[in-house]
């Protein structure tokens, strides 16, 4: 079997390795593109060719980011249905795979616009938000809020060491609100100016637990002192089916280039240099997670991924475990 990817993908592939596609949504969405291309240049004519052809597609976008398990997810979202339609020749499975991206899309697209209006609903006039990195789902809450007359006031943090908070505050900015951009080492100096924090997720693990941008679990705990509650925006395909069977979910350690250069390290070779890009804020820390199909207590995550993926999902991850590098596992 031919080892071909197409050009498109191997570059949507690149951007997301390289995090010029940020925010788990976007990684997604891109995923599912990616999916829809390879069908679309299949350069075979057999449909059995095609099958082994898009299963190794498959997992060469997965390979692209560890933790955010959005993209395995949007994966397994498209090829589940290809698996389903029983394709009686080649045409009917590249439609197959193209209708489910296309779906796919559209759904998480629609989610967050819906996470904005129901995540507005737990924000009151006159609050002052705090958020972290940059989410898709959280600026849309906070804005969709501030449309409603609720909310004027953001702290952003920058969101070391690759300044994601840059994107949010002018996200934000652009809709209109008063965005103070603060350094990360400041969150407990401004938590007493906050009424309320709407960060994003990554991955949301089976006990409620939440995997996103380092320096999250910070945040939870700053606002847990303060009194402030903790809301996190994310579609339900952030919860992460591994977890209900025990799998850990994996820590990506970046390269320590994004912290210092190049020629720091080389004069000081006696120091390391670790990067780990997510951490995981407990569930006791978060007052409720908004998603498109309602806002829930973390400790009900389990419910989620129940109706979500079920018993048959469930067992092919018993069957097909999900392989971890040792060097992609945080401390």
């Amino acid at each position: 079997m031919s080892e071909y990817v197409p050009e498109d993908v191997r570059k949507i592939w690149l951007d997301i390795k390289e995090m010029r596609i940020r925010g788990a949504g976007r990684i997604a969405r891109a995923g599912a593109r990616a999916l829809a291309i390879a069908a679309e240049e299949f350069k075979g004519k057999d449909l059995e060719d095609f099958m082994t052809y898009m299963e190794r597609i498959a997992e060469f976008v997965r390979s692209a980011r560890p933790t955010a398990v959005s993209l395995p997810n949007a994966v397994a979202y498209i090829m589940n249905r290809l698996k389903r339609s029983r394709a009686a020749s080649l045409e009917e499975a590249v439609r197959a795979v193209v209708n489910a991206a296309e779906e796919f899309i559209e759904y998480s697209l629609n989610a967050v616009k819906i996470i904005g209006e129901l995540g507005a609903k737990r924000l009151e006039n006159g609050d002052v938000v705090m958020t972290h990195c940059h989410s898709t789902a959280a600026v849309s809450v906070i804005a969709t809020a501030h449309n409603q007359g609720k909310v004027h006031k953001v702290y952003v943090k920058e969101t070391r060491p690759k300044m994601q908070g840059l994107i949010t505050a002018r996200a934000l900015a652009d809709a209109g609100l008063d965005v103070i951009l603060i350094p990360d080492s400041s969150v407990r100096y401004f938590m007493k100016k906050v009424n309320k924090v709407v960060v994003g997720a990554d991955t949301i693990a089976a006990n409620g637990a939440v995997i996103n941008k380092i320096g999250t679990s910070l945040v939870a705990l700053a606002a847990k002192e303060a009194r402030v509650r903790m809301y996190v925006a994310s579609e339900t395909y952030k919860f992460s089916p591994q977890t209900v069977i025990g799998e850990l979910v994996p820590i990506e350690v970046r390269s320590p280039l994004e912290i210092v250069t190049e020629e720091w390290l080389n004069r000081n070779p006696e120091v390391k240099v670790y990067n780990p890009v997510f951490d995981v804020t407990p569930p006791e820390y978060i007052d409720a997670i908004i998603t498109e199909k309602g806002v829930i207590p973390p400790q009900a995550a389990i419910l989620i991924l129940l109706e979500e993926y079920g018993l048959t999902l469930t067992e092919s991850f018993i069957k097909e475990p999900y392989e971890l590098r040792e060097s992609e596992l945080g401390e």
